[in-house]
């Protein structure tokens, strides 16, 4: 099954605006929550006059999701504005919401026009992907990486799946695409960019003190995730993400990312917040 297949959901018989997507498989027993994300955007989308574009999303993950039973989205049309549309979105399982969340959707308008720059730093090109890195790594999640990730990732800075980053920076930077061509449907795209931006985003909070992914009794999980689309761009063309975190407390961290293509433009910028629990003799 492929990312395409995931991110295009169906809309279930009957009334309302409800809608039925299918699961990747994953190595770990909880949905990925970028996926969730993905098809919230497209579910919301579908319910849209077509020419709006999906601008923001904001959304929380309130359970683990199964990965063995389909996820059904349920949208709620909560305002058609001349402008812009707003669209909430429960999306449930066994009956109960994993993750609620609202998009919002504009027509094309010109206005004021300015943006951060992206940083210089080496093209994909140059660097070594993390499916070859962890090729020879026997562990289900390292298999699953450099198997059949749908997403490919290449770190800028060392990746910090096995091995801590010494400088312990704050930031990070990686290119990153979905392989292969997609459809030219922008909703899609910005769907397939939801679901990636969901990989390294609270990587910069485990780089800043000095861990990595593979720290014994560590919890990491999302809390909640918003993003917004600046401007258009391919999901299957490199994207590179530049990220840092502001804050971590209280068994709490934030952290933010910008998103530019390959011309530098900055195409969407990401905020999440996530739970990061560690062993107590890791905190003195």
């Amino acid at each position: 099954m492929s990312l395409l297949d995931v991110l295009d959901v169906v809309r279930a018989a009957g009334p309302g605006d409800v809608f039925t997507g299918p699961n990747l498989p994953q190595w770990r027993p909880r949905l990925f929550g970028g996926q969730v994300l993905g098809q919230v955007a497209v579910a919301a989308g579908r319910t849209v006059e077509p020419g709006r574009a999906l601008h923001s999303l904001h959304a929380y993950f309130l359970r683990p999701g199964d990965p063995a039973v389909p996820v059904e989205f349920a949208v709620e049309r909560l305002r058609d504005g001349r402008s812009f549309s707003s669209r909430r979105v429960q999306a449930v399982q066994n009956g109960v919401p994993i993750l609620s969340g609202i998009a919002s959707f504009q027509v094309p308008a010109e206005g004021l026009d300015h943006a951060e720059q992206a940083p210089d730093v080496p093209g994909p090109e140059e660097l070594t992907s993390d499916a070859e890195l962890l090729a020879d790594v026997d562990h289900p999640g390292a298999r699953r990486i450099a198997s059949s990730r749908p997403v490919e990732i290449r770190h800028v800075d060392p990746p910090v799946y096995l091995d801590a980053d010494p400088s312990r920076s704050p930031r990070q930077s990686a290119w990153l695409r979905v392989p292969g061509p997609l459809p030219d449907d922008p909703l899609l795209h910005r769907a397939a960019l939801a679901y990636a931006s969901d990989f390294t985003v609270l990587e910069p909070v485990l780089r800043r003190h000095g861990l990595p992914w593979a720290t014994p009794g560590a919890s990491v999980a999302s809390l909640d995730h918003a993003m917004w689309w600046h401007r258009e761009a391919r999901a299957d063309e490199w994207v590179l993400f530049v990220g840092d975190t502001p804050s971590a407390s209280g068994a709490r961290a934030l952290a933010t990312a910008r998103m530019f293509d390959r011309a530098g433009r900055l195409i969407a910028t990401v905020a999440q917040e996530g739970m990061v629990r560690l062993p107590g003799e890791l905190l003195s």
